[in-house]
């Protein structure tokens, strides 16, 4: 399978043969038992010594004739703190427990929760990979995923020469316009919205799609924050997923050409 190299104005230049992988079958039962797999999440919890952050002055006891004993006061057997001390008598108030003031959570989020990994076998790993990468040449899984596009007036996938890593900010945004057209360049650029609804009041306040994936060579080097740019060395099915528009440089095909 071969595709056609354009130029930093979107021009034809020349022709790569493509790696293997571009042709195969686009597996999607496989691809989202991987992302399933790989999905993460950021473990949280309160301090293990949230709510017992006191000078506590002993352990309430609650026997007869016992100095400091909460027995025959009248008061439940909750943890106390001394505020203060005069003889015998004491100041308690009720601490570290749940519901009093200043308490520990009662069934806070542990770690252990968040720490859950699934197996997945090699092969699987393989298929899954090559089926993303063939989906990014696929005019019907890109049309599929997104909902504004109709029809793809472009061959994908899309290399671009290697030069492009070399531009700067203005001249690279310049380049892609050229290259993706007015259509996708809208896909590509990653835009951040406040979200709507009460998501806003739950740690979720920005929504932003996904945007352009660059895949540049081993040795190159490219920063914006535009959209997304993976080293071809990194690359994997969370990156890619199923019909993301993405580019190409030269380097890195002919790097995915070698990779067993």
């Amino acid at each position: 399978m071969k595709t056609k190299i354009l130029d930093i104005n979107g021009k034809e230049k020349s022709s790569i043969n493509l790696p293997k992988a571009f042709d195969r079958e686009i597996r999607e039962d496989i691809v989202a038992k991987v992302l399933e797999a790989k999905k993460t999440q950021q473990p949280y919890s309160p301090s293990p010594v949230a709510g017992k952050q006191h000078s506590a002055k002993g352990k309430i006891v609650h026997r007869r004739h016992v100095w400091r004993s909460g027995y025959g006061r009248g008061i439940s057997r909750v943890p106390r703190k001394i505020f203060s001390q005069k003889g015998t008598q004491f100041n308690w108030e009720a601490a570290e427990v749940p519901f009093a003031r200043g308490g520990m959570r009662a069934h806070p989020p542990k770690i252990e929760h968040f720490l859950k990994s699934k197996k997945i076998n090699k092969k699987e790993l393989k298929i899954a990979f090559e089926s993303a990468l063939s989906s990014t040449a696929n005019e019907k899984e890109i049309v599929k995923k997104y909902s504004s596009l109709k029809k793809l007036n472009k061959k994908v996938p899309f290399v671009v020469e290697n030069k492009i890593t070399k531009l700067k900010t203005k001249e690279l945004l310049e380049s892609l316009k050229k290259i993706l057209e007015k259509d996708l360049f809208k896909l590509a650029i990653q835009k951040k919205s406040i979200r709507a609804g009460k998501g806003k009041s739950r740690g979720r306040k920005y929504k932003s799609n996904a945007g352009l994936l660059l895949i540049i060579g081993e040795d190159e080097k490219l920063k914006t924050t535009a959209f997304d740019v993976v080293n071809v060395n990194f690359l994997s099915v969370t990156n890619i997923g199923l019909g993301r528009l993405t580019i190409y440089t030269e380097n890195a095909i002919k790097y995915l050409g070698e990779r067993k």
